[in-house]
C-alpha cells in the first residue's frame, strides 16, 4: 500500500470516528431535552392574567403506558383561579385546598384554591408525549418561580417523581419538577401575557425547531463521513 493510500485510510478513520462521536453526542443531548415533565411557557410576568400553562409528560418507558399525571399546584403562592382544557380520552379531576393566608382581590377574599389535578383514564404511549393544558386567571406577584411538582404513574405500576425543585448554581437534578420562572412585570407585560394559548403552541413550536434543528445537525455530521468514504473509494478505484 502506498503512503498516499496509508495516510488517506487514517484520516478516513479518524472522520468515521469524530462522526460517530458527533452523532452520539447529539442523540444525547436530543433525548435529555425530552426526558422530563416541563412546564411551557416557561416564564411568565409576575401577576400576569388569563393565561395558559401548558404540561407537556413524555413517556420514557420502552414497555409501558402512562397512565395517571398529578400535577401539584402550589399553595405556598397559590393561584387563585384555574380552568382545566378537556384533553380526548382523559379525565381530569380538580382538588381544592383551603388557604392559610387567604388572598384579597378587586372580587372579594379568596379562601380556596386549586391545589392539585389529576389526569387519568388515558395513555401516552411508548415514545410519545401528551399536552395538558391548564388556563389561569392571575399568577402571584410575590415569588420568583413556581414549582409544580408532578407524578407520573406508568401502567406496570411503576411511578416516577418529578419533585425536586432545582437550585440556582447547581447541576439539573436527576427527577426535577416543572418550574415556571416569574419575571418582573413591566408596563404592559402582564396584559401581553394574553393570550397564552398562542404563547403554549409557539413554546411547543420552539421544542419541535430545536428538535428538526438537532436532527438535521445530526445528518450532516453523517454526511461528512459518508463523503469521506466516496471519496476513499473514488480515489482507490483511480490508482
Amino acid at each position: 500500500m502506498s503512503p498516499k493510500h496509508t495516510t488517506l485510510r487514517r484520516a478516513l478513520r479518524r472522520t468515521t470516528l469524530v462522526t460517530g462521536i458527533a452523532a452520539a453526542g447529539l442523540l444525547t443531548a436530543a433525548g435529555s431535552a425530552f426526558a422530563h415533565v416541563t412546564v411551557h411557557p416557561d416564564s411568565y410576568p409576575k401577576g400576569a392574567t388569563d393565561g395558559t400553562l401548558t404540561f407537556r409528560v413524555p413517556n420514557e418507558e420502552n414497555n409501558a403506558s402512562t397512565t395517571q399525571v398529578q400535577v401539584f399546584l402550589p399553595t405556598d403562592h397559590p393561584i387563585p383561579s384555574v380552568l382545566v382544557t378537556p384533553e380526548p380520552g382523559w379525565t381530569a379531576q380538580v382538588k381544592t385546598t383551603k388557604l392559610k393566608n387567604p388572598i384579597k382581590t378587586d372580587d372579594g377574599t379568596i379562601n380556596e384554591a386549586v391545589s392539585q389535578i389529576t389526569w387519568t383514564k388515558g395513555r401516552i404511549q411508548p415514545g410519545q408525549y401528551q399536552d395538558f393544558d391548564v388556563a389561569f386567571g392571575q399568577l402571584p406577584d410575590d415569588t420568583g418561580q413556581l414549582a409544580f411538582k408532578t407524578l407520573q404513574t406508568y401502567s406496570d405500576g411503576k411511578v416516577v417523581r418529578w419533585i425536586e425543585e432545582p437550585k440556582a448554581g447547581q447541576a439539573e437534578p436527576e427527577s426535577p419538577a416543572p418550574v415556571l420562572k416569574l419575571t418582573k412585570a413591566t408596563d404592559g407585560a402582564v396584559a401581553s401575557a394574553s393570550p397564552a394559548p398562542k404563547a403554549a403552541t409557539a413554546a411547543a413550536g420552539d421544542s419541535t425547531t430545536r428538535s428538526l434543528g438537532i436532527a438535521g445537525l445530526i445528518a450532516g455530521v453523517l454526511g461528512i463521513g459518508t463523503a469521506a468514504v466516496a471519496l476513499y473509494r473514488s480515489r482507490s478505484a483511480r490508482s
